[in-house]
């Protein structure tokens, strides 16, 4: 299993008229914190699209237990379960600052061959940095 933590300040532009987190943001949390995720693995997103590697959202799932408030730092936790193959499947945790978990979601993405379109493996030199976390 591999796990990495970011944390994000909920910006006034991301919060409804109550002060919460609108709940269409939590997907570009989940985001930031899987750019980061393969940040700490020495990769970028854009250095896998530069290889010719998409990985679009295949499926989303969300669990609001409690809001994100306006200015709180918020915790992402990204945890990798399994090895990937040709899908690769994240699960969050999100944490206020008082670290009780407010928001539980999964997406799966899916390595794709930029030119042919069609689903791939991902690269290997990513495959040899999670290795370690998968004995």
């Amino acid at each position: 299993m591999f796990s990495n933590t970011t944390k994000i300040r909920v910006r006034y532009a991301e919060t409804d008229q109550m002060g919460y987190m609108y709940y269409g943001n939590y997907a570009a949390f989940f985001e930031v914190g899987r750019v980061e995720m393969l940040r700490s693995l020495g990769m970028t997103y854009k250095s896998m699209e530069e290889s010719g590697i998409i990985m679009p959202v295949a499926e989303m799932k969300c669990k609001y237990i409690k809001p994100a408030l306006y200015d709180e730092e918020i915790t992402v936790k990204v945890i990798i379960e399994t090895m990937p193959s040709i899908r690769i499947h994240f699960r969050y945790e999100l944490f206020n600052e008082k670290e009780e978990l407010i928001h539980i979601g999964e997406t799966t993405l899916v390595f794709v061959d930029k030119i042919k379109n069609k689903p791939c493996l991902p690269a290997e030199d990513f495959l040899e940095k999670l290795k370690p976390y998968f004995n």
